[in-house]
C-alpha cells in the first residue's frame, strides 16, 4: 500500500477535559445518504480510547503548508496537553478542535466500530462541515510526505 498516495488529515476528540489528536492517512468517504465517513486507529492507543468513549470527534484536511502539524501529530509519545496550540484552531459544535488552516473539517458522531485486525474502523455520520481555507494538499507516499 505504500504505493498508493493519500491525503492527510489530523482526527481529534476531547474526552474527559482533555484534547486528544491523531495523523490519519485512512480517512475514507462511505457514503453521502446519510454521509458517513471512516478512519481506523490502532487498538490500545491513548487515541483509540478517547475517540470510541467521546463519541464525536473532528477531521482537518491538511494542506502541504502544515505538514509540521501531520508530522507531530504522527510521533507516538508525544504530550497531549497543550499539543494543538502550535496552529490556529477552533472548537467545533462536537468540542473538538479543528484547524484553521485547513483545506477542509468535518465534525462526525461515531455510529459503527469494526474489527479490523490491529486496527478498529470508525465510522461516523458526518454532523458539520466546511472549506476555510484553500491550498495544496498534503499528501504521503512510500513512507514520505508530498505535495499535491
Amino acid at each position: 500500500m505504500a504505493r498508493f498516495a493519500t491525503g492527510v488529515a489530523v482526527v481529534t476528540t476531547r474526552h474527559g477535559g482533555t484534547d486528544h489528536a491523531m495523523t490519519a492517512n485512512s480517512l475514507t468517504s462511505v457514503s453521502l445518504d446519510p454521509p458517513l465517513v471512516l478512519f481506523c486507529v490502532r487498538r490500545g492507543g491513548r487515541f483509540h480510547d478517547a475517540v470510541l468513549a467521546a463519541g464525536a470527534w473532528g477531521v482537518s484536511v491538511l494542506p502541504a503548508s502544515m505538514e509540521d502539524a501531520g508530522r507531530f501529530f504522527a510521533r507516538p509519545g508525544r504530550p497531549e496537553a497543550g499539543a494543538a496550540t502550535r496552529w490556529p484552531r477552533h472548537r467545533g459544535r462536537s468540542g473538538a478542535l479543528l484547524f484553521d488552516g485547513a483545506l477542509a473539517v468535518l465534525e462526525a458522531e461515531t455510529r459503527a466500530v469494526h474489527d479490523g485486525g490491529d486496527h478498529v474502523i470508525v465510522v461516523g455520520v458526518v454532523t458539520a462541515l466546511g472549506t476555510p481555507s484553500d491550498g495544496r494538499p498534503l499528501l504521503y507516499q512510500d513512507s514520505r510526505y508530498r505535495t499535491g
